[in-house]
């Protein structure tokens, strides 16, 4: 939220209500109408899919935990609790307007276009949020979202994230005093709409967690007692769902989620992991209760909301379903085995976040690699965003975001922290994959996330060998490579039978290239 307090009084209007003042509430005329609190005209065994996403500004996990939060701690033991983190500038700040943005449209600053509060650049046309997307797919669906930072749902200060496609937007001007007193009347509209109307996809959002923030600091009791507000406000939400009489006939999926951290004095927008801090909560069938997960990003709210009323996210976002997690990634499976550090002192001790040993059938090749440097970047590693970001700050690490969970990193720039002899050469190696080139040949598509920041003096190279030949090269980085999904195309030749990738970096006190999530298929 912007770190200056906004006035108390209520956004344009364009509807009056008895209940909140003026505020903006716009219904857009479709030909299927307003549906009833029953549902729509089906029989009744049919199971209605619906999904509730509230947003929360500010908000810590940490402190969310610290909280006295009986509805958030519970919908927490009933499902999923997953942390994430954030990009830092150059891609975008760490405040509301990149943030809600991401949460909606399920894409990152690079696409959506939103850098700041000022939601210059943005470019929703391309990317949608999520309500607009399910009424372009099915115009049948209901949407609705309520919210006291008017550019989520209002054209004021840059929006509206949410567009008018939605069936019904409430926009209120929120106090940012850390009392909230439009959180209130925002609750009070959302319980009413989804106890009584027919709401397939919502989205409700609280302000005054972080208004406390601002004022306070995250490490105060006021922002605890913020907290504690905003959860009876939740409680009120979820006692509305399950109050609806066609509730026994309804599969409803709640995600909770945040824009951003903040720091224990107040504060947000820059690049420490406490501004950088995000999370999403989330329950609902096939959610196994009381579950943790190290791989979810902000992304992924949308794309879930999309997916639980039928709607294929597709490509066209960059999160996946809570539902469809990422079991394939074989550097995840080194979790358990990540270490504290060794010679980077700006990290927490307490934080293990890095190994060398590769997953079963992966290989590293340090035979040409410098002798000693920083422990930790002798070579390819295997690492997370909360432990490599911390190396080192505002060197566009924190851009690394289409990576989850663990990720390989080669770290010449790192590395060169301490004297060393040689410079930095290490090759990252890929089991042995079976393809089949036939009698004529065929092709595979080779993929992977990466994040290569270019220098001149560096190499990054992927080579590719078949049945054991020689390693060729199909492709050389030379520019910097932000946050990239690749997919290339391998020409396997006539009589192959296996295909072995290398990605080979080389530098000397140069920047870095990051490897995520090595597919063939």
């Amino acid at each position: 939220m912007p770190t200056v307090p906004s006035g108390r009084a209520l956004a344009v209007a364009a509807t009056a209500t008895a209940l909140l003042g003026t505020a903006l509430v716009t219904t857009p005329a479709t030909a299927a109408g307003p549906a009833t609190a029953a549902g729509p005209a089906t029989s009744a065994s049919a199971v209605s899919d619906k999904v509730l996403v509230i947003g929360l500004d500010g908000v810590v996990l940490d402190r969310l935990k610290a909280a006295d939060a009986p509805h958030l701690h519970g919908l927490m033991s009933q499902g999923l609790t997953a942390r994430s983190t954030l990009y830092a500038n150059p891609m975008a700040a760490t405040s509301s307007g990149p943030g809600w943005s991401t949460v909606a449209t399920g894409v990152w600053p690079d696409k959506h276009g939103v850098k700041d509060n000022s939601f210059t650049g943005k470019n929703y046309a391309a990317h949608p949020d999520f309500l607009t997307r399910i009424e372009n797919a099915d115009p049948a669906l209901n949407t609705y979202a309520a919210t006291d930072w008017e550019p989520l749902t209002s054209t004021d200060a840059g929006g509206p994230v949410f567009s008018a496609t939605v069936d019904k937007r409430l926009s209120l001007k929120g106090d940012r005093d850390g009392y909230g007193t439009e959180d209130p009347k925002i609750a009070d509209a959302a319980s009413a709409e989804l106890r009584d109307q027919n709401p397939d996809a919502a989205f409700v959002y609280f302000g005054q967690v972080d208004g406390a923030g601002h004022s306070y600091g995250a490490a105060s009791q006021q922002y605890l007692d913020a907290i504690a507000r905003v959860d009876t406000l939740v409680g009120r939400l979820l006692t509305a769902v399950q109050a609806r009489p066609a509730y026994a006939r309804e599969n409803w999926k709640i995600l909770v989620t945040t824009d951003h951290g903040h720091t224990d004095p107040g504060g947000h927008g820059g690049s420490t992991l406490q501004e950088r801090g995000t999370f999403v909560i989330a329950k609902g069938a096939g959610i196994p209760a009381g579950s943790v997960r190290d791989d979810v990003r902000l992304v992924d709210v949308a794309a879930t909301a999309l997916a639980q009323v039928g709607v294929d996210p597709g490509p066209a976002v960059d999160g996946v379903p809570l539902g469809a997690p990422d079991d394939n990634d074989a550097f995840d499976t080194l979790r358990p085995k990540l270490q504290a550090r060794v010679d980077e002192t700006g990290i927490p001790a307490s934080v293990k976040g890095f190994t060398h040993t590769p997953p079963p059938g992966w290989a590293v090749d340090n035979s040409a690699m410098g002798a000693g440097g920083v422990a930790e970047w002798a070579g390819w590693a295997f690492t997370t965003d909360e432990f490599w970001t911390q190396s080192q700050r505002d060197q566009w690490r924190e851009l690394n975001v289409r990576s989850r969970d663990v990720f390989a990193v080669a770290d010449s720039d790192e590395w060169d922290d301490k004297s060393h002899t040689g410079s930095f050469d290490s090759t990252l190696i890929t089991p042995k994959w079976p393809v089949s080139g036939g009698a004529s040949g065929s092709t595979v598509n080779l993929g992977y996330q990466t994040h290569y920041r270019h220098e001149a003096g560096q190499s990054a190279q992927v080579l590719v060998s078949y049945n054991g030949g020689t390693p060729t090269v199909v492709k050389s980085y030379t520019a910097d490579a932000v946050a990239r999904s690749e997919s290339l195309t391998l020409r396997v030749p006539v009589g192959a039978t296996d295909v072995q990738v290398r990605f080979r970096y080389s530098g000397a006190n140069n920047w870095y290239w990051t490897v995520d999530n090595v597919t063939l298929g």
